[in-house]
């Protein structure tokens, strides 16, 4: 009997207690409305995209054409260079030797073409000169003795031996008179046009290796490929860099005016059109858009690159990159800023922007 009426009494008066104690306990929460209220698309039906603020000239990722270690770096971020000014500078001192021995063969090329070209030497002619009238008057000699012997031995008052000696040295005395006549001969001539030939081809390679070092040298220097400005400067002086880099060095662009490149999805393509207003809503400024006017599309569609978080964004998406010029309308926009494009699909042949509610 007491079991029948306490048990359900006390296990009453615990369940009013457990109600109790929870309605009293909960935390409650204030709704509070958004800081900001989230971007609408000022269209009736429109296509939209995600967008990412660029330089003009596109993003200018600079690398080095070989690998060093970086000996000076000569530009700062915002600062304004003009076409060919030096970013950075490489380790020159391997490469100034080498040309300074290059130079060296350039000149010794040179000078023996020179002597070439100037030959005969006049000292040497009379040096030529005379060993012919050496070589003349020892053959004038041995001939005198070689008829003198003959005679001799046709009246046998010599021998046979000394007159065939006497022979074989007026011959060799010939010989020899020949041999320096040739020299004298060819030394006049200068030199030869094949030897000309060569000694002109070693001064023109000795040439193309110094222009050569030289374009190496100057490789060394990575410069602007055009006016611009610089974006971000990744490289230290010391740090060792290779070619290709594994990111960029130095990122150059123009930013006297900013491009959007907008990434539409594969299915939203039919409904695109290039003649269609379009505006950018710029993120945590509220409702505020500022217009678009279409540049270009890239008829390539890749993958998706720029993910949204939202939970049915599909990671094997691929898009269609189109270029809008924006006016910045006095904002200071920067490049990499993402912004919220939003292209009129309802009407694509107006040029006319609707305004924002």
């Amino acid at each position: 009997m007491f079991l029948k009426i306490v048990l359900p009494t006390v296990s009453t008066g615990l369940l009013v207690f457990a109600v109790y104690h929870v309605a009293n306990t909960r935390e409650t929460w204030d709704l509070q409305s958004p800081q900001q209220q989230p971007v609408r698309s000022p269209y009736v039906s429109s296509v939209a995209g995600a967008g990412v603020i660029e330089a003009e000239t596109e993003n200018i990722e600079i690398g080095s054409p070989v690998p060093g270690v970086v000996a000076e770096v000569l530009v700062q971020v915002g600062q304004r260079l003009k076409i060919d000014a030096p970013l950075f500078r490489l380790d020159d001192r391997a490469m100034k030797a080498e040309l300074v021995s290059r130079e060296a063969n350039l000149s010794a090329a040179q000078a023996e073409l020179d002597r070439m070209k100037n030959l005969p030497r006049l000292e040497q002619v009379a040096v030529n000169e005379a060993e012919v009238k050496e070589a003349q008057s020892i053959a004038d000699r041995r001939k005198y003795e070689y008829d003198r012997l003959k005679k001799l031995f046709e009246e046998n008052k010599a021998s046979e031996m000394e007159s065939v000696e006497a022979e074989h040295e007026y011959h060799s005395a010939q010989a020899r008179l020949a041999r320096a006549q040739a020299e004298l001969k060819l030394l006049n001539a200068g030199a030869w046009k094949y030897d000309l030939a060569v000694a002109e081809a070693a001064v023109t390679q000795a040439k193309a290796q110094v222009e050569q070092t030289r374009t190496e040298l100057d490789r060394l220097i990575v410069r602007a490929p055009m006016d611009c400005q610089v974006l971000q400067v990744n490289v230290r002086p010391g740090v060792f860099v290779a070619a290709p880099p594994v990111k960029p060095l130095v990122v150059l662009g123009s930013l006297d005016q900013l491009h959007v490149r907008v990434d539409i999805d594969e299915y939203d393509i039919p409904r695109f059109n290039s003649q269609a207003a379009a505006q950018a809503a710029l993120r945590g400024v509220g409702r505020q858009v500022l217009p678009l006017r279409f540049v270009r599309v890239e008829p390539f569609v890749i993958p998706k690159r720029s993910l949204t978080g939202e939970n049915i964004e599909r990671v094997d998406t691929r898009v269609l990159q189109v270029i809008y010029e924006i006016d910045t309308q006095g904002h200071d926009l920067f490049v990499g800023q993402q912004v919220d494009v939003f292209i009129d699909a309802a009407n694509p042949s107006s040029q006319e922007t609707s305004t924002q509610p």
